[in-house]
Order: C-alpha cells, then structure tokens, then sequence
C-alpha cells in the first residue's frame, strides 16, 4: 500500500516538474496523456465533442461556465461555486493540472475557459493548447468518439476579484498612464464603421489589438518575442496592469491569455462594450480621435 502511495505522489511531482506553463505543445500533451493528474478540457458542443476529441477529455460548454445577468449582459462570470461545481464533476481537484483546449469553435471561447480557471486561483495549474483540436488532427494524432466517465474530483475554489474591472473601475483620466486599455475586436468595430451595440466606436484611450494578430497561420500564437512587440506598440508596460475587453468578454479572453503568458498584470472587464455603451453618461470614441496600432 505504501509503495501505492509513494508511486502516485512521484507521477504527481513528474507532471508538476514538466509543466510548462500556460501554453503546452501537441507533442507535450500526447507525452502526458493519461497521467492521473492531468484533467483535458475540451471546449466546444455536445454535437463537435462526439464527432471527435482526444482520448480522456471531458466536455464543456461556453454555457457551463457563463451566465446572462437580470440586466441582460451576456456572457457574464457565473458565481464561483457553480463554476467550481462544474469543474469537480469534470474531474478537477486540488492536485490536478488542466488542459484546455479549443474543439470545434473559436479559439477564444477556450480562452475565455482558461480565464475562468484562472479567476478561480487554478491559473497557475492550468494551459491552453496551442492550435487547439485543429491542430492535434492535423498532426494525425488519435481521437475518441466515446465519453470517459469522469472520476468526480474536489477543490476549493479562490476567485481572485481583481482579474476582473467593471466600468466604474476605468477612470477615463487615467488611461496610458495608470493602466492600458486594449480593444479586442476587429477593426470596423473598433473604428465604429459597424456596430453590434447601443453605440459604435470603443472606449476613449483603448488601442486596438484584434485577436487575429496574435496567431500565425496555423491558428497557432506567435511566438513571445512576437506577441510582446505587439503588446509593447499597443502601449502595454510592465509596471502597469492591462486591461482588456471586446463585445461581451469573449474575444478579449485571447487578448487576457497572451498577456498573462508573457507576464502582464492583466484584467478583463467582462462586461465589455456591450455594457459600456449602454450607459449614456460614458463617453464613445471614433478611430479618428484614437489611431489603430500600426499593426
């Protein structure tokens, strides 16, 4: 029994020994699979989810982890025991490192998950595969069709407010000096040529910086050195934390994961522009009064 005990606890500290980090390869994950520590995440439906996943995941939904307020602001951070529930049923506990990756959906509803992990204090226990289910295909590596029963798991959740603003927290005057505001958006929403809320435009002192820009062709990121020169042209400092947003919270969680993986002091203001431009007393801006990046 006690060698039992002493061979889990040595697979426990070989995993934790080679973790990477935020951001893990197909090939460390096709190394690692089937560790007993190790809890896959596949991000996406139930219909994309049984035409193919990789072997062990568990599912979830953008809807698991998310609520629409009283108000009507979509895609809202869920209570922090709902979404600790939600994750111990998938298998998660105090020992487990997670893996979270994109099936058939956009990169950022993953991101978005990952965020979510990371507001519940499991940031530092938790990557993001790069290229997602795409990618792992494309390398011909195996897939399952059949859901693995997962082992319930246990933890105690420690949400971490302050990876979270909300619109009282943007003190306008302060913009490019105590913090950096960052647009994730594409650009004709940016710009205000196109609008999916009350107003058009972004946020006075916001630097766009599409989540397009971040990836390579292969819907891979970019490498550091890459991802922090657009960081650094869009204004973001080391010394002052990085605030992020887009529609309702989604797209910017690709822009919050870039800028955690290099270091940042980053936030997201879940509410983003659809709640921002609904308060009539907060100001909108044009592309005009604030240029793009050059990227």
């Amino acid at each position: 029994m006690r060698a039992g005990i002493l061979l889990v606890a040595s697979s426990l500290g070989l995993l934790a020994a080679d973790w990477p980090g935020p951001l893990v390869s197909t090939g460390w994950l096709a190394a690692h699979l089937g560790r007993p520590e190790l809890v896959l995440l596949h991000v996406g439906t139930a219909a994309d989810f049984a035409q193919g996943h990789i072997p062990g995941a568990q599912l979830v939904e953008l809807a698991d982890v998310s609520v629409t307020t009283q108000d009507g602001l979509r895609v809202e951070l869920a209570p922090a025991e709902r979404l600790a529930e939600t994750l111990r049923r998938r298998g998660v506990s105090e020992t487990s490192r997670i893996v979270v990756y994109a099936g058939a959906v956009p990169l950022q509803v993953a991101t978005r998950v990952f965020f979510t992990l990371d507001y519940l204090g499991l940031g530092d226990r938790t990557a993001l595969l790069d290229g997602g289910l795409a990618f792992w295909q494309a390398e011909g590596r195996p897939v399952s069709r059949n859901a693995a029963p997962p082992t319930p798991g246990n933890f105690t959740p420690r949400p971490l407010p302050e990876r979270v603003v909300d619109a009282s927290w943007l003190r306008l005057d302060e913009v490019g000096r105590s913090f950096t505001l960052l647009d994730a958006r594409t650009p004709e929403f940016y710009s205000g040529a196109k609008a999916a809320t009350p107003r058009a435009g972004h946020i006075p002192g916001a630097r766009n910086v599409p989540i397009a820009t971040l990836l390579d062709a292969q819907g891979k990121f970019k490498s550091r050195e890459e991802l922090k020169a657009i960081l650094e042209a869009a204004g973001a400092r080391r010394n002052a934390p990085v605030i992020v947003y887009c529609h309702v919270g989604v797209q910017a969680s690709a822009l919050y994961f870039a800028a955690r993986y290099l270091g940042y002091d980053v936030r997201l203001y879940d509410g983003s522009f659809e709640d921002w431009s609904r308060r009539a007393d907060l100001p909108v801006a044009s592309a005009a009064a604030n240029p793009t990046s050059s990227h």
